[in-house]
């Protein structure tokens, strides 16, 4: 049997495609991308202009759109007057300022038929550009569902698999979702877009390592880890943002000043909060430590590629790879099966965010 996206989103709006009928569709929209090599996506709304020269005022010879998918080249240093970042990405079509492409690969994954590391599920993590989803329960419960016609999930974003299903032409589909956080949505995705994460991968860095201590600096938009008195990492991030899109003041977003310690790691959650317009709603959040009461976390980010600029309502945005190194270096220790862990008071390693 072979529909096309539009039909399955028909049969699943209508109810018939809960649990057991989207795994056995045979879809024909599977997005293609070269392998092997270094992709960016295009991760904002609205249009992105290619350049001729690495330079925002030069002329334009192309434009694209949310979701695209170029070819990653390289990484130069432009002329962008007003921006923080002057890094732009050479493609094949041009020039693209560097913050509006998130950095992918495309790397699908044989599937499994089973769990490997736990008895209900396992951890899985995007390793392609984009892979559409299939609401396995419908209606729709979460905001950013019920506001797009096409719901997919992006590279690194992570998310628990609790079912496992194969569909009559052999295609093996995973049922995924958010285990903490969550509205109640589930979802039946292509298993090849799904790393399974593995056990060894969150286990501790440096263990033994005492006085271990993470400072944030908003004036920067770096972030250090130390050991005593020796820096053992570093890394760009994007804290809170000091003005809205429409260049206003938000205290609110400002990520808080003081020491705090861990209270709270999982290894992904649903975030979402504030309100139409300047809230946000965003599955699959990995690698979050958190450190304030109020959810302010440090955690991987997958929808800008502008650090060193304040982006966030509060948190720090990082890179998966950052977030994944700190959540590992960091106490608490997660364990696999739930993933999520909370101490008490002192609670664990200290977060100290500075200005300058």
């Amino acid at each position: 049997m072979t529909l096309s996206r539009r039909d399955v989103l028909k049969l699943a709006a209508a109810g018939f495609g809960a649990g057991l009928l989207v795994p056995r569709l045979r879809l024909t929209h599977a997005a293609e991308f070269p392998k092997d090599v270094p992709l960016g996506r295009v991760c904002i709304g609205g249009k992105v202009e290619v350049k001729a020269r690495p330079n925002a005022d030069s002329p334009t010879v192309a434009v694209l759109y949310e979701d695209a998918v170029v070819t990653w080249e390289k990484e130069v240093v432009g002329v962008n007057v007003h921006r923080v970042n002057q890094r732009f990405v050479q493609t094949p079509q041009g020039y693209i300022w560097e913050p509006v492409l998130q950095p992918v690969w495309n790397r699908p994954n044989p599937p499994l038929k089973a769990f490997p590391y736990a008895k209900d599920g396992m951890w899985v993590e995007v390793t392609v550009p984009y892979v559409d989803i299939f609401l396995a329960n419908p209606p729709a419960r979460s905001p950013w569902l019920k506001e797009t016609q096409r719901p997919r999930l992006y590279y690194s974003q992570i998310l628990w698999v609790d079912q496992i299903k194969e569909g009559n032409d052999g295609a093996v589909w995973y049922r995924v979702g958010d285990r903490y956080g969550s509205y109640g949505d589930i979802f039946w995705a292509r298993a090849e877009a799904f790393r399974p994460i593995t056990p060894e991968e969150i286990t501790p860095i440096h263990p033994k390592a005492e006085d271990k201590r993470v400072v944030v600096d908003v004036n920067y938009q770096t972030m250090a880890c130390y050991e005593g008195k020796e820096e053992v990492f570093f890394t760009r991030v994007s804290t809170g943002a000091k003005f809205n899109a429409a260049g206003q003041a938000v205290d609110k977003w400002a990520t808080p000043v003081g020491t705090f310690p861990i209270w709270r790691k999982l290894i992904a959650v649903h975030m979402s909060g504030g309100t139409t317009g300047g809230g946000y709603d965003l599955p699959g959040i990995g690698w979050t430590t958190l450190f304030v009461g109020t959810g302010i976390s440090i955690h991987a980010t997958f929808w800008h590629n502008d650090y060193g600029v304040p982006r966030s309502h509060g948190c720090v945005n990082a890179r998966p790879e950052d977030a994944k190194w700190v959540f590992r270096w960091t106490l608490p220790v997660v364990p696999y099966d739930p993933g999520d862990i909370t101490v008490p008071m002192p609670g664990g390693t200290k977060i100290t965010v500075v200005e300058g």
